[in-house]
């Protein structure tokens, strides 16, 4: 069994904000590998998530497997709470729970697949991490990139902005895309749902040695 959670805010006021990819990553998925008249969200309060369960029909092999799609109702910063709540009712392992979330350590419309490690600033994560008392689970990170521009040192020198310097990134997160930028967040979201299915189909370390390395 897989728990397989899409990291966002719930609401209509977050709905397409950089902070809400991993609820569009699992919702594509939903949508392209169900028929059209089973891709309804339920709502489970107890479990404070939307809640979907497919089977997955491996296309080598007889077995199915269950898999427990996830979008928390809790909030990005208490995300952990609504993983943990899953995953504890499913009796599902850590190793076996996949997380999709932005990741403004990667360039806009980039991804990567990753075990472990830390949550490098993301409040979804750190809260995941937190909640499960182990980092040791599957990352499926989107890029969005961070704050285009220059600033200038103590020492009156420009350099390229970062993410430790930028001073609004609460505010970058919960913003939308842009035109410019809105057929590349298209397409990671594809791809996130593509790498689903093959890590679904082949394994993880197959799926990271497909789409790591693009």
């Amino acid at each position: 069994m897989k728990l397989i959670a899409g990291l966002g805010n719930p609401g209509e006021k977050y709905a397409n904000t950089r902070h809400n990819l991993g609820f569009l990553a699992v919702e594509r998925f939903f949508k392209d590998y169900s028929p059209v008249h089973q891709t309804e969200w339920r709502d489970e309060k107890k479990l404070r998530s939307q809640i979907a369960i497919i089977d997955w029909k491996p296309k080598h092999s007889p077995e199915a497997e269950r898999v427990i799609l996830v979008k928390p109702q809790t909030f990005m910063n208490n995300s952990g709470m609504a993983v943990k709540l899953v995953a504890d009712y499913y009796k599902i392992d850590p190793s076996d729970i996949w997380i999709a979330h932005d990741d403004l350590d990667l360039p806009i419309g980039a991804f990567k697949i990753r075990f472990g490690g830390s949550a490098a600033g993301h409040k979804g994560v750190e809260s995941v991490i937190a909640a499960l008392g182990t980092e040791k689970f599957w990352r499926f990170r989107m890029g969005i990139g961070i704050p285009h521009g220059q600033r200038v040192d103590k020492d009156g020198k420009e350099r390229p902005q970062t993410r430790r310097t930028v001073g609004n990134v609460e505010d970058y997160v919960l913003g939308t895309f842009g035109s410019k930028d809105r057929n590349k967040i298209r397409e990671v979201i594809k791809t996130c749902a593509k790498a689903f299915e093959f890590g679904l189909e082949k394994g993880l370390t197959a799926a990271q040695n497909r789409f790591n390395a693009k």
